[in-house]
């Protein structure tokens, strides 16, 4: 993985400026190219380009890319409406891919949710797993479907209601046991260490990563 090109788009959130950090401290990977809405900060390896997501295969070229990293996501009362969570939970996501694969990226992660299921009656589910078909569809060589729960870590702004439910949360995890394992939460930072140790695998086909393998794989 020597000298890797890395493309990441949700650099600002939760798990995405983790990603970042990582990557930055990573000796194997030479150049991390950003696409955010707004600048982003970042030390010698990190090209920062602000973008509109919605216009991305035509506005974002650039030199070759190894690497894919989409850790873009909204919620339901940020976005607002229906469509505008669409607009960032599928549509940008699979815009970013398609920029990294037309620049000769093999490797991808998504950071997808527990639960993701193209079929499932709850719209946030459905969005999320209509996602991952979107990018199994693209044909990397090697794509991973990261699917944490309730995400734990500092966020450099507030959710309604996520105070309350990691409080619920830690106080179910004890219980949540065997196949119910999976929605235990997490911390932020074991998600993105997980992500990138994915990616340096290489592995062919499509992995996807939950539960108390993803945690395995973040302690590696």
């Amino acid at each position: 993985m020597d000298g890797r090109r890395a493309l990441l788009a949700g650099a600002t959130g939760l798990v995405g400026s983790r990603i970042l950090r990582i990557l930055e401290a990573d000796p194997r990977v030479a150049a991390i190219e950003v696409l955010a809405r707004r600048p982003v900060e970042g030390g010698a390896k990190v090209a920062s380009r602000a973008v509109d997501f919605a216009a991305l295969p035509q506005a974002a070229p650039g030199g070759p890319i190894d690497d894919v990293y989409v850790a873009l996501g909204t919620t339901m009362a940020k976005a607002g409406s229906r469509a505008a969570f669409r607009a960032v939970d599928f549509e940008a996501v699979v815009a970013v891919a398609k920029v990294g694969l037309a620049r000769g990226a093999t490797r991808c992660a998504f950071v997808s949710s527990v639960g993701a299921d193209p079929s499932s009656r709850v719209f946030y589910s459905r969005v999320k797993g209509e996602a991952e078909e979107a990018l199994r569809r693209l044909g990397f060589a090697s794509l991973h479907l990261v699917r944490p729960s309730l995400l734990l870590g500092e966020r450099g702004e507030r959710r309604r209601g996520e105070r309350a439910g990691i409080v619920v949360a830690r106080l179910a995890d004890p219980v949540l046991r065997g196949p119910l394992a999976r929605f235990r939460a997490i911390r932020a930072e074991d998600v993105a260490r997980a992500m990138v140790r994915a990616v340096a695998t290489g592995v062919p086909g499509v992995t996807v990563h939950e539960g108390e393998a993803l945690r395995a794989l973040a302690q590696a």
